[in-house]
Protein backbone atom coordinates (compact mmCIF):
# COMPACT_ATOMS: atom_id res chain seq x y z
CA UNK A 1 0.00 0.00 0.00
CA UNK A 2 2.76 2.45 0.94
CA UNK A 3 4.70 1.71 -2.26
CA UNK A 4 1.71 2.44 -4.49
CA UNK A 5 0.97 5.64 -2.59
CA UNK A 6 4.57 6.81 -2.86
CA UNK A 7 4.63 5.91 -6.55
CA UNK A 8 1.42 7.85 -7.16
CA UNK A 9 2.75 10.92 -5.32
CA UNK A 10 6.07 10.83 -7.19
CA UNK A 11 4.31 10.40 -10.52
CA UNK A 12 2.08 13.38 -9.77
CA UNK A 13 5.00 15.57 -8.73
CA UNK A 14 7.06 14.77 -11.80
CA UNK A 15 4.08 15.17 -14.13
CA UNK A 16 3.26 18.74 -13.05
CA UNK A 17 5.85 20.45 -15.30
CA UNK A 18 4.41 18.52 -18.24
CA UNK A 19 1.09 20.28 -17.73
CA UNK A 20 2.60 23.58 -18.85
CA UNK A 21 2.12 24.31 -22.51
CA UNK A 22 3.54 26.58 -25.11
CA UNK A 23 0.69 28.85 -26.13
CA UNK A 24 0.45 30.85 -29.31
CA UNK A 25 -1.70 33.94 -29.53
CA UNK A 26 -2.27 36.50 -32.24
CA UNK A 27 -2.67 40.09 -31.14
CA UNK A 28 -4.29 42.88 -33.10
CA UNK A 29 -1.99 45.92 -33.01
CA UNK A 30 -3.85 48.61 -34.98
CA UNK A 31 -1.52 51.43 -33.89
CA UNK A 32 1.31 50.31 -36.17
CA UNK A 33 1.29 53.09 -38.76
CA UNK A 34 4.71 52.82 -40.37
CA UNK A 35 7.11 50.09 -41.41
CA UNK A 36 9.39 50.80 -38.41
CA UNK A 37 6.63 50.17 -35.83
CA UNK A 38 6.95 46.35 -35.93
CA UNK A 39 10.55 46.65 -34.76
CA UNK A 40 9.44 48.37 -31.55
CA UNK A 41 6.55 45.96 -31.00
CA UNK A 42 8.77 42.91 -31.53
CA UNK A 43 11.44 44.24 -29.16
CA UNK A 44 8.84 44.92 -26.45
CA UNK A 45 7.39 41.42 -26.76
CA UNK A 46 10.80 39.70 -26.76
CA UNK A 47 11.59 41.35 -23.40
CA UNK A 48 8.67 39.56 -21.71
CA UNK A 49 9.96 36.62 -19.67
CA UNK A 50 8.62 33.38 -21.13
CA UNK A 51 8.16 34.61 -24.70
CA UNK A 52 9.97 32.27 -27.08
CA UNK A 53 8.89 33.49 -30.50
CA UNK A 54 7.48 36.70 -32.01
CA UNK A 55 6.34 37.40 -35.56
CA UNK A 56 5.01 40.87 -36.33
CA UNK A 57 3.21 41.61 -39.60
CA UNK A 58 2.86 45.28 -40.46
CA UNK A 59 0.44 44.74 -43.34
CA UNK A 60 -2.03 42.82 -41.12
CA UNK A 61 -1.32 45.00 -38.06
CA UNK A 62 -0.85 41.93 -35.88
CA UNK A 63 1.71 40.01 -33.85
CA UNK A 64 1.87 36.26 -33.27
CA UNK A 65 3.50 35.37 -29.96
CA UNK A 66 4.50 31.96 -28.58
CA UNK A 67 5.08 31.83 -24.85
CA UNK A 68 5.30 29.57 -21.80
CA UNK A 69 2.01 29.92 -19.93
CA UNK A 70 3.73 29.20 -16.60
CA UNK A 71 6.00 32.23 -16.99
CA UNK A 72 3.72 34.84 -18.52
CA UNK A 73 0.17 35.56 -19.60
CA UNK A 74 -1.77 37.23 -22.39
CA UNK A 75 -2.34 40.18 -20.07
CA UNK A 76 1.41 40.66 -19.56
CA UNK A 77 2.02 40.42 -23.29
CA UNK A 78 -0.64 43.00 -24.19
CA UNK A 79 0.67 45.22 -21.40
CA UNK A 80 4.14 45.07 -22.98
CA UNK A 81 2.85 46.37 -26.31
CA UNK A 82 0.78 49.04 -24.57
CA UNK A 83 3.79 50.22 -22.57
CA UNK A 84 5.73 50.47 -25.84
CA UNK A 85 3.02 52.77 -27.23
CA UNK A 86 1.11 50.17 -29.24
CA UNK A 87 -2.01 48.96 -27.43
CA UNK A 88 -3.06 45.49 -28.52
CA UNK A 89 -5.96 43.11 -28.06
CA UNK A 90 -6.27 39.35 -28.35
CA UNK A 91 -7.19 38.39 -31.89
CA UNK A 92 -6.73 34.61 -31.85
CA UNK A 93 -5.41 32.00 -29.40
CA UNK A 94 -4.24 28.43 -29.70
CA UNK A 95 -2.26 25.85 -27.73
CA UNK A 96 0.75 23.91 -28.90
CA UNK A 97 1.96 21.08 -26.69
CA UNK A 98 5.71 20.53 -26.73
Amino acid sequence: MKKSLITAVLFTLFSLPALAAQKTVTLSVPGMTCSACPITVKAALKRVDGVSSVQVRYEERDATVTFDDEKTSVEAITEATTNAGYPSTLKQAGVQQE
